[in-house]
């Protein structure tokens, strides 16, 4: 049976194609999907670390986003993969963890999200990535898996330094590389240009092809050779912004365009 959805940052990351993703902290309506469809990105994720977004209104922003053909994923405040498991159930079809720093970590990730037998995720039943469609069992298990991505972020140095082994754990799709937080845990905060960044980079990087996995960017915003740069290097997905960021750098540009008109 086809089904009614599809992982469009999957699909296109498997294609060698790099996959677009938008942040949002501020949006609260069903509308983000189309928003961000519109824009031009493949999938956006609400940050629930970063905001008071509770898991309703994220449910239903996810849940909206699956007809538009656009990735819907939750970024989680910390390691309560019980949160992440309701998530997928409501229509979310990837969840970013944050501060991975360890290959067992990743293994707990992968127990709670991943249905068996890559993981020991609970059957809800059919849900809204059948469309609500009777599904035999073995079926939504399979769909399940195939479509949800486990993104693990690196965000320390015990993180990098763990990377080939995280990246080894079958049922991890990504190592994300969180340059916020990494340059800051580095001393170096905000100098995403630094030989130490760079390094990070690379270990990411080669864990990733050495594994078969993909690797992401994040927190690379506004300098767009450096991400271009990133993407020779081999990252396939990248967090281009956040809502708060576009409508701020909009509505600036826009008040500064009507005082200089006005005289």
């Amino acid at each position: 049976m086809a089904l009614p959805v599809r992982n469009r940052i999957k699909e296109c990351m498997g294609r060698g194609e790099v996959a677009l993703c938008m942040a949002s902290r501020l949006a609260r309506t069903a509308d983000l999907g189309m928003i961000a469809d519109a824009c031009g990105f493949d999938g956006f994720y609400i940050d629930i670390e970063h905001s008071p977004i509770s898991i309703d209104t994220a449910a239903q922003i996810c849940t909206a986003a699956l007809p538009v053909d656009v990735t819907p994923m939750v970024r989680i405040p910390g390691h309560d993969f019980d949160l992440a498991t309701r998530l997928l159930d409501s229509g979310a079809l990837g969840i970013i963890c944050p501060q991975v720093d360890t290959a067992a970590q990743a293994e707990a990730m992968v127990a709670a999200c991943k249905f068996p037998p890559l993981g020991h995720r609970s059957v809800a039943g059919t849900g809204p990535l059948q469309g609500y469609r009777a599904t035999p069992l073995g079926e939504i298990n399979v769909q399940g898996n195939a479509l949800t991505l486990c993104i693990p972020m690196l965000e320390t140095s015990a993180g990098i330094a763990n990377a080939d082994a995280i990246a080894a754990v079958p049922g991890i799709d990504m190592l994300l590389v969180g340059s916020n937080d990494l340059s800051a845990e580095l001393g170096i905060p905000g100098e995403l240009r630094h030989p130490k960044i760079r390094a990070a980079f690379e270990a990411a990087a080669q864990a990733c092809k050495a594994r078969g996995k993909q690797l992401g960017i994040g927190g690379v915003r506004g300098d767009h050779a450096l991400t271009a740069d990133l993407v020779k290097l081999g990252a396939r997905f990248v967090i281009a912004g956040l809502d708060t960021g576009y409508l701020v750098q909009a509505a600036r540009a826009d008040a500064a365009a009507i005082r200089k008109a006005i005289g």
